[in-house]
């Protein structure tokens, strides 16, 4: 049975440029369970800064989209940021293994496989297994930082009182050592305090202080300091003119999914508020791809929800794409799924109700088409299938058509420890392997507390001794003392005339 003509036309209409440079090759169209043997379906480079979303249900092939747009981004000289929460993503690496499945898709596809590695660059929550990543308190900011410990809003604003108070009196906030050193001088804090910020109880900061403890147990001590991240070090390009991949390792952080998330959240806000601004480019500067994004979004403050909502927005004119990856799109916020201009679907799943609902809402969301029932479409795509619709580079969004997605060329795998070790060696990991502990809000209290402590200690001596002195017996044998220090200064006293009989 031949491919349908006319959708076939439709394809080329709506994905032209497939097979240039300028576009990102997913795969070949799929319809009526007919695949054509041409990888037509694709995004344009240009586009890529629009944002986008890559979702499905697990074990839809999620992972195995994203390798294959990593690799073409890095091989159009675009760096690349992705998380690897199952630590096969840093097979990117090393290049792919011929077999019959990667043979077979290769075929149905229409591409000529050839297996390849790419740079990439190992980063790490703990410092174990990659460069350390590291972010100062101050930096990281009251909203995320209340994000990572959970705390409600009120605790929240407080945490905010706290930050303002170390700017307003310049109290460098570097790490978890410096915000405790904060949290019990304020609990101590006297009238001054409560009428210039309304004062902090020693029950909140007990609580904050808490959540810290929790945090620095799960190793979140070791993000917060010197060296900070720099986050131009995503930007650098391999020797050969290929974007370096960075691939931030998870697989020994999985327990900590809002730390993660929100750590991944700061270094996009630190990209748009030190790049510069680029407009429309030909290609993008950065492709930022921010797996299991739903945790981002759980039990977010609208504060923070609202933050996020912005760095998305406007991030994109500093040349930053984002593509969340998640596994539905109701798991990202209305406000910011209206920002992801390119979708890449693969297969919902509605065993339940919830998830019935969800399905429909998912639909509902893509640009009408007579192609397909998006509905039924979505509930039956293959293992590596996806209903994508892309920007033009008009900004218009195209019909959305089934794509049956080309094998990526690197390893669909992990790397083995002899191919980790050397990258734990690279220029970067020995940068940021060292902390560095400089004076900050923890050593500046410290130096104001000691000589305040003197007048008040000899203060307090100075009112013992003087009750003690009061006393009788004190007075006796201060009198006696007395007495025996001037007879022998002074000689005996002389003998007095009897001229009166004693008292």
């Amino acid at each position: 049975m031949a491919f349908d003509a006319k959708v076939l036309a439709a394809v080329r209409a709506a994905f032209p440029g497939a097979g240039s440079a300028a576009v990102l090759s997913l795969g070949a169209p799929v319809h009526d369970g007919q695949c054509h043997a041409e990888p037509l379906i694709g995004i344009p480079l240009a586009m890529m800064n629009r944002h986008g979303l890559v979702a499905g249900a697990t074990g839809t092939g999620k992972t195995k989209t994203l390798q294959l747009m990593a690799e073409q981004l890095s091989a159009a000289g675009v760096p690349v940021f992705v998380a690897d929460i199952k630590g096969d993503v840093a097979g990117l690496g090393a290049p792919g293994e011929a077999g019959p499945r990667v043979e077979a898709r290769a075929k149905e596809t229409g591409v000529a496989w050839r297996p390849a590695g790419f740079p990439i660059e190992l980063l790490s929550l703990t410092g174990k297994l990659g460069a350390q990543l590291r972010s100062t308190v101050s930096a990281f900011g009251p909203l995320a930082l209340g994000k990572v410990m959970g705390l409600n809003d009120t605790q929240a604003s407080i945490l905010s009182l706290v930050f303002k108070y170390c700017d307003d009196r310049r109290l460098p906030l570097l790490d978890f050592k410096d915000l405790r050193a904060v949290l019990t001088h304020l609990a101590d804090a006297g009238d001054d305090l409560r009428r210039d910020y309304g004062g902090v109880s020693k029950a909140s900061v007990g609580v904050l202080l808490r959540e810290m403890v929790q945090l620095e147990q799960q190793g979140a001590g070791a993000l917060f300091g010197e060296p900070e991240l720099e986050v131009t070090d995503l930007l650098e390009r391999a020797p050969d003119g290929r974007g370096r991949i960075s691939v931030l390792e998870l697989s020994d952080a999985q327990d900590r999914p809002a730390l993660f998330s929100t750590f991944m959240m700061w270094m996009l806000a630190e990209l748009y508020h030190q790049l510069p601004e680029v407009g429309d480019i030909d290609k993008p500067k950065l492709v930022f791809f921010f797996d299991e994004a739903h945790l981002l979004f759980k039990n977010a403050s609208k504060a923070f929800l609202d933050q996020v909502e912005q760095v998305v927005r406007l991030v994109r004119s500093k040349g930053v794409g984002i593509f969340f990856v998640t596994q539905s799109p109701t798991d990202v916020p209305a406000a910011i799924l209206g920002q992801l201009g390119n979708r890449v679907q693969h297969a919902l799943r509605a065993f339940t109700p919830d998830d019935e609902k969800a399905l429909r809402a998912a639909s509902r969301t893509f640009p009408k088409t007579p192609y397909y029932d998006v509905q039924e479409t979505l509930t039956t795509l293959g293992i590596g299938e996806a209903l994508v619709t892309v920007l033009s580079e008009t900004g218009v969004p195209s019909p959305p058509f089934v794509a049956r997605v080309a094998p990526p060329a690197s390893r669909m795998g992990p790397l083995t420890p002899a191919e980790i070790a050397p990258l734990l060696q690279s220029e970067l990991v020995q940068r940021y392997a060292t902390a560095v502990d400089r004076e900050s809000a923890y050593e500046i209290l410290g130096a104001r507390l000691e000589p305040g402590e003197a007048p008040a200690a000899k203060k307090k001596t100075e009112s013992s001794w003087t009750e003690a002195l009061r006393s009788p017996v004190a007075r006796t044998i201060a009198n006696q003392v007395t007495r025996g220090l001037m007879g022998a200064l002074l000689g005996p006293p002389p003998r007095r005339r009897r001229t009166r009989s004693a008292w």
